[in-house]
């Protein structure tokens, strides 16, 4: 196993360093996991107020030439027509047997020209896939590490952007681009765009990588004022599960689809091409197999991933934890699961069922993320 030291480094990484922060290793990436202030207190900045989170590991892909746009709508799930210039869209790439390889965010920004940001952990195989299949005249661009992307969420993300002399685009999965000098001592364009995983009112915005530490540091000055935290990995992961929000190697798999995860509404079902297509229109007809879930557990108990669910003790196994954790917003333990429930997506869920932790049968409450409301304006 790699030591830290063996992991590559974001631009920021000095910035993380003298900020105190503890690391892990993210897809080969060391990246901060908290910050001294701690996982509760960053979480609670990001629900209330805002929060400023280094996601540099994740991939930047560079689409070009005549019928990119085409050719990638016949890859991906999502239909890329139904967005312009200067909107983006969540959309999935998917195997034969329509398994997610990856899900990912996708930039347009013309009609020759398309920013794929997939996970840093598939970055390779995405492009890999996409190489294998590209027409004469499409060139991809691999720069995995060449820029920042700097994720602020949270009710006064917009504030916070303002702060600084930023655009903040209204509408969700819009982008704008920010051209040099708009930030103070930041040289280069900054593409902010309005996204988060969070659940919260959130931007997202990708740099050139030497521009990354002069924006990091602007905007944690502009936030001092009003709360504003830097904030890690780990209180990101209680941010999305509180939502319930998929995960790639947890909720999402080579091995499970779209609509078994709750990913139907990103697929473009009227296309008459992607990869995977076949085997999804066909679990669509013979309904989902399996369907993911949220779990509400006593406290004190925290499920973690892998664990075995059961309908009742004793009975057979009906699905896996794909995530668990201790919810900062409702101070009580939850979870993602995988479970056997056959048929459509409103099949009734059963109310309650058990996890095997440490040997012990615990009751779960079975209930439909999000488990948390939250503050701000998506």
């Amino acid at each position: 196993m790699s030591s830290l030291s063996d992991l590559r480094r974001p631009a920021l990484h000095e910035s993380h360093m003298a900020a105190g922060a503890k690391f892990a290793n993210f897809a080969g990436w060391q990246m901060p996991l908290q910050y001294p202030d701690g996982v509760l207190a960053e979480h609670a900045a990001v629900r209330e107020r805002a929060g400023v989170f280094d996601v540099s590991h994740l991939g930047t892909v560079w689409l070009t030439g005549t019928g990119v746009v085409d050719f990638v709508n016949e890859c991906f799930t999502a239909d890329l027509n139904r967005i312009g210039t200067g909107k983006a869209q969540y959309t999935l790439c998917c195997n034969d047997s329509g398994g997610v390889v990856d899900d990912l965010i996708v930039y347009r920004l013309a009609d020759d020209e398309l920013l794929c940001v997939p996970n840093a952990a598939n970055t390779s195989q995405v492009v890999q896939l996409l190489r294998a299949a590209a027409p004469s005249g499409v060139e991809i661009r691999d720069d995995h590490g060449a820029h920042a992307i700097i994720a602020v969420q949270g009710p006064d993300s917009t504030r916070l952007l303002q702060a600084v002399g930023l655009p903040t685009p209204d509408t969700y999965l819009s982008f704008q681009l920010a051209h040099s000098g708009v930030v103070d001592a930041v040289d280069g364009t900054v593409m902010v765009c309005r996204s988060g995983y969070t659940g919260e009112r959130g931007y997202e915005l990708i740099v050139a990588a030497p521009a990354a530490t002069p924006l990091w540091n602007a905007l944690l000055r502009a936030g001092e004022s009003f709360g504003v935290l830097p904030c890690g990995l780990a209180a990101r992961d209680t941010l999305r599960t509180e939502m319930g929000y998929p995960l790639h190697g947890h909720e999402l798999t080579p091995e499970v689809t779209p609509t078994e995860a709750g990913l139907g509404w990103a697929v473009g079902w009227s296309k008459p091409t992607f990869w995977g297509r076949d085997a999804l229109v066909e679990q669509r007809r013979t309904g989902i197999p399996r369907r993911s879930v949220g779990l509400t557990l006593p406290h004190g108990t925290i499920a973690r991933p892998g664990m075995s669910v059961r309908e009742r003790p004793g009975a057979d196994i009906i699905g896996t934890v794909t995530s668990g954790t201790f919810s900062p917003s409702l101070r009580t333990p939850i979870a993602l699961a995988l479970l056997a429930v056959p048929g459509q997506a409103d099949t009734e869920l059963p109310s309650t069922v058990n996890i095997e932790v440490r040997g012990h049968s615990v009751e779960a409450r079975v209930s439909k993320p999000p488990f948390v409301q939250p503050n701000g304006l998506r």
